[in-house]
């Protein structure tokens, strides 16, 4: 099955694909927080839970989203390309043997060395050490799940590449689902119910695997284990991979270095940052890694064909459906925080002080997350160029600013100032990016799009304003439910209409090439 007889789709036909798909991982996500704040709160037993998932959990975005995948993907696409299917699944076999041997072997260490790892990154939980040794074993439990989802990002990978982006995208489903389903069905069986969390993991983990592979034996790949690390492609990959290691390991490390201070400061707070970060990486999961996703493969495609024009096309209208999505989306949490946070996860065990902290912490991830979606789709055209070099750099410089903004704002705004710095970080990771982009041969027009960020902001900004300022009370009953969504959803509503006239009167270029779309798809 040669990579050209596929279809070649547009870049928003099949981010919608992915968005669709992603979008019910997503809900499943949310629903998955909600059963773990519904049985566990934000208590003693979520803060071990978290910060032992965050250990395997951040060594994935190294191994598997992260950079194994973004420097597997451009070569083994060129190769489709350029070459041949057998060479490019030989690159596969290559890269799959390297992952069970080396991800393998971090695994078993990170098992051996969780206590150490813990009183490293979680040295406020010594204090406690029923707190700590639950944390220990947690993370010795979830760690075989790096395996499972790094394997499981180079199978996405491969699928991506041949054109086939919703089974991949929808597999986060089955990771979540086997959560879920662990949790309620299993909880009681536990000597301490919060372990149903860590088994969950691994089942979901399995799920998210296993429902990919006969997508992948359907265009024709079958294993074959191959040891041959010099191999010139797969040389190739390692080159990439390790400026993006270092990138990656250095925001990695921040995000420990933020579990060693929430660890000092009160109860809950990284429960309550876990749950705002969540609720924040919504839309970042379902509109920003959609198009990085589908990006890549395309963009590579682009640069080994040497269509340039098209490459600068595709950055600019990427960037601009970007922005239309995700900064009123960043607007919704800022105006809705308590309303969304109080729908979603204050039930059971979550208190409303639980409520106010965590819409605290998502208020100040909300303005970071305008910049996190861009990055996600800017890096790819680095990365289609072959260069992983600099956007390590503008990580490094990222966390830099984080580090250094960890005191004064933790001092104002005690732990949603570690968010406020995660997001102002982000800002300089995406400037960065921005203002090397030119450099790879990829215009962008800086006037044209502040222009279309104050657009998109002022437009979304009274949007919301106004639909707050609405008094809306239609639901009289006593359904707690109901009653909490009439006061999400309404406004919610309001703001989506008001938006797109707001976009309409200020000239959002992005809204009339969607409205020509959905009219040319009705005829």
């Amino acid at each position: 099955m040669s990579i050209n007889k596929e279809k070649k789709n547009s870049i928003i036909g099949s981010a919608s694909v992915v968005a669709s798909s992603t979008a019910f991982s997503r809900v499943l996500g949310l629903v998955r927080e909600q059963v773990m704040a519904y049985y566990f709160g934000a208590s003693m037993a979520t803060d071990a839970f978290v910060t032992a998932f965050r250990i395997p959990n951040l060594l994935r975005d190294m191994f598997a989203e992260g950079a194994l995948s973004q420097a597997f993907i451009p070569i083994f696409k060129e190769k489709l390309v350029s070459g041949s299917d057998k060479e490019a699944f030989k690159i596969a076999d290559i890269v799959f043997t390297a992952l069970l041997l080396v991800v393998g072997f971090i695994v078993l260490l990170g098992i051996i060395a969780a206590p150490v790892l813990i009183y490293m990154f979680a040295n406020g939980f010594v204090d406690t050490p029923e707190k700590f040794d639950l944390t220990v074993n947690m993370t010795q439990i979830m760690m075989v799940y790096l395996l499972l989802v790094s394997l499981s990002a180079i199978v996405m990978g491969m699928l991506n590449s041949f054109s086939k982006f919703g089974i991949p995208a929808l597999s986060p489903a089955l990771f979540n689902l086997g959560i879920i389903a662990t949790v309620v069905g299993f909880h009681s069986f536990f000597p301490l119910p919060i372990y149903s969390l860590a088994v969950g993991v691994l089942v979901g983990g399995v799920g998210q695997l296993v429902v990919q592979l006969p997508a992948l034996m359907k265009i024709g790949y079958r294993f074959k284990p191959t040891i041959d690390f010099l191999d010139e492609n797969f040389k190739k990959i390692t080159r990439m991979l390790g400026p993006m290691v270092i990138g990656l390991s250095a925001s990695r490390i921040n995000i420990l270095i933020n579990t060693l201070v929430a660890s000092f400061l009160i109860e809950g707070s990284l429960s309550y940052l876990s749950y705002s970060y969540r609720l924040m990486h919504f839309p970042l999961g379902v509109f920003a890694v959609a198009l990085g996703t589908v990006a890549l493969p395309k963009v590579t495609e682009m640069v080994a064909k040497g269509e340039t024009d098209a490459l600068n096309k595709i950055f600019s209208k990427t960037l601009e459906l970007n922005l239309f999505v995700v900064i009123p989306s960043a607007m919704f949490l800022a105006f809705m925080g308590n309303e969304i946070v109080r729908l979603i996860f204050a039930w059971g065990a979550f208190t409303e002080i639980d409520v106010q902290q965590t819409s605290l912490a998502l208020l100040h991830y909300s303005y970071g997350l305008v910049a996190f979606a861009a990055v996600r789709v800017i890096v790819p055209f680095f990365y289609a160029h072959s260069d992983s070099k600099l956007p390590m750099r503008a990580s490094l410089a990222a966390v830099v600013v984080n580090i250094a903004l960890y005191y004064p704002f933790v001092k104002i705004l005690n732990f949603a100032g570690l968010a406020a710095a995660t997001s102002v970080a982000g800002i300089v990771n995406c400037a960065v990016l921005l203002y090397y982009l030119p450099k790879k041969g990829v215009l962008c027009n800086y006037g044209k799009l502040i222009l279309t960020v104050f657009r998109i902001s002022v437009a979304s900004f009274f949007a919301f304003y106004i639909a707050k300022l609405v008094p809306l009370k239609f639901y009289e009953g006593s359904n707690e439910l109901f009653l909490r969504m009439e006061l999400l959803v309404l406004p919610m509503l309001i703001a989506f209409l008001l938006y797109l006239l707001f976009a309409v009167i200020l000239r959002v270029t992005i809204i009339s090439d969607l409205f020509a779309r959905i009219k040319g798809s009705k005829q």
